[in-house]
C-alpha cells in the first residue's frame, strides 16, 4: 500500500514514543528475573511484539495491557520443550536472545523474516565452540549449551552480539571474560545494557568508559552464578524516532518534542550535533556510533548542502542495505549520490518532485526518512506500513502536526 503526503506546515507539541532499545533491555532483564514486576510506557512495535513472544516461548509468564502501554511479570517460570522463538524482523530479538535462550535450552528453532535469518549470527557460529548451528532459508536451529570462558570478539561488530552475552554469560556456573579484538563501534548500546543490568543486579567489572593506553583491549570480567532482581520501570523517550520528527524543525516547520532524557545514554542522542553540522557546508560525519541514524542524515544532507559519511559499511547489513537503498530513491528526485563500500558522498544538488512513487524497502528507517521530502513538495510513499516495527504511530503524529496525508 501506499501513503501521499502532502507540503505543508507542521507546528504542535508531540510526547516522544518511548525508546525501543531501552524497552527490549528491560523486557529481557525481567524476563530472567524470578520476582514480579512492571514495565511501563512501552510501545508495542512489531519488534518490541517479536521480544515479548520469545520472552513467552522462554518460559516467563507476563500479561500485556495495550491501552496502558505497559507489560505485567509474573513470578511463575515454566520450562519448554524445545521451544520456538519468532523473532519476526527484529535483529535485536535475535542477536541478543539466541544466548538467552541457548544457556537454558540445549535445542530451540530460531525463525523469522527471510531478511532476518539470511542477515544470521555468524559470531555466534564463530565463538559457541559447544553449540550445533543448522541453518536454511527460514530458520536457525541449535544443539547444545553455551560455556563459561573467556571470549574474543571484534568490537566494530553488532554490538547486539556483545549485549547477548552480557545477559547469558552471568546465568553460568562458572565465570567468564568478553575480550574485544578491536576497537569498540556502537559503544553507547553496550553502556545501555550494562546500565540496565547493574538496575537488575547483575555486576560486570569492565574498562570500558577508562582511559585506555594504547592496543589496550577493552574487556568485561562476568562473575557467573548471578541472581537477576527486577525492580518496576518506565521507559525512556526514544532519541532514533525523535530524529525523524525533529528534522523537520530544520525545513522551516515548528515541533516541540516533549519525554527525552538529556543525559540519556541513547547513542542516537547525537542527532541534533549531527543535524547543525550538516547545515553548514562540507561536512563530513562519521556514523560508526550512530548508523541507525543514516536514512535520515542523508536525507537530510540531500535537502541541504550534501556532505560526505563515513564508516557507513554496516548499513548494508540491516532491515535493507541502506546505503543503497536510500539513495535509489533520493535519485528519483534528482539527488547526486555516490555509495562505496564504506563511505558515501552526497554532492549538492537542487532536487525535484519525483515522477514516480517512492518506495520503503521495507525499511521502516527508510520510510520515516523519505517523509521529510513533503517538506519541499508532495511525494508518495509505497510500503509505508513498515514503519510499525519501530514507530507504529508515525504518520498519525505527522498528522497531529497538522501533515496533511492520504
Amino acid at each position: 500500500m501506499s501513503i501521499k503526503l502532502f507540503k505543508s506546515k507542521l507546528k504542535g507539541k508531540l510526547t516522544t514514543r518511548p525508546s525501543k532499545s531501552f524497552a527490549h533491555r528491560y523486557l529481557f532483564a525481567s524476563a530472567l528475573s524470578d520476582n514480579s514486576s512492571i514495565i511501563s510506557n512501552i510501545d508495542f512495535s512489531n519488534d518490541i511484539i517479536a521480544t515479548l513472544d520469545c520472552i513467552y516461548a522462554y518460559g516467563k509468564k507476563h500479561y500485556r495491557e495495550y491501552e496502558k502501554h505497559l507489560v505485567r511479570f509474573s513470578h511463575e517460570n515454566v520450562k519448554n520443550f524445545e521451544p520456538t522463538f519468532d523473532c519476526k524482523e527484529s535483529g535485536t530479538t535475535l542477536r541478543i536472545f539466541l544466548p538467552i535462550a541457548i544457556q537454558k535450552y540445549e535445542k530451540t528453532t530460531f525463525i523469522g523474516s527471510d531478511r532476518l535469518i539470511e542477515r544470521g549470527i555468524n559470531i555466534y557460529e564463530e565463538i559457541f565452540k559447544y553449540v550445533r548451528f543448522y541453518k536454511d532459508k527460514y530458520s536457525i536451529k541449535t544443539n547444545g549449551l553455551i560455556n563459561n570462558g573467556k571470549y574474543e570478539l571484534a568490537g566494530n561488530i553488532s554490538s547486539q552480539y556483545i549485549s547477548g552475552l552480557l545477559y547469558a554469560l552471568p546465568l553460568l556456573d562458572g565465570n567468564s571474560e568478553i575480550i574485544l579484538t578491536t576497537e569498540l563501534e556502537s559503544k553507547n548500546y553496550v553502556l545501555m545494557t550494562i546500565d540496565v543490568l547493574k538496575k537488575y543486579g547483575i555486576k560486570i567489572d569492565t574498562n570500558i568508559n577508562k582511559n585506555l593506553v594504547e592496543n589496550q583491549n577493552i574487556f568485561f570480567k562476568i562473575s557467573g552464578n548471578q541472581k537477576y532482581i527486577a525492580k518496576d520501570h518506565s521507559i525512556e523517550g526514544d532519541y532514533s524516532n525523535a530524529a525523524f520528527i525533529d528534522a523537520f524543525n530544520y525545513f522551516g516547520n515548528e515541533i516541540v518534542l516533549n519525554g527525552l532524557n538529556p543525559s540519556s545514554l541513547q547513542a542516537d542522542k547525537i542527532y541534533k550535533t549531527h543535524f547543525e553540522t550538516l547545515n553548514k557546508e562540507n561536512a563530513t560525519i562519521d556514523i560508526s556510533n550512530c548508523i541507525d541514524l543514516g536514512p535520515i542524515l542523508i536525507t537530510f544532507a540531500c535537502l541541504k548542502h550534501g556532505a560526505r559519511f563515513i564508516n557507513t559499511e554496516r548499513l548494508k547489513i540491516k532491515e535493507s542495505d541502506r546505503g543503497n537503498a536510500i539513495a535509489n530513491e533520493l535519485k528519483k528526485c534528482g539527488a547526486d549520490i555516490i555509495v562505496y563500500d564504506n563511505e558515501i558522498i552526497i554532492n549538492k544538488k537542487e532536487l525535484h518532485k519525483p515522477n514516480t512513487t517512492l518506495y520503503a524497502h521495507n525499511d521502516h528507517r527508510i520510510a520515516m526518512s523519505l517523509s521529510l521530502l513533503s517538506t519541499m513538495f508532495d511525494i508518495e510513499i509505497d510500503d509505508y506500513e513498515c514503519v510499525s516495527k519501530s514507530y507504529p504511530g508515525y504518520f498519525n503524529d505527522l498528522k497531529s502536526l497538522g501533515a496533511v496525508i492520504n
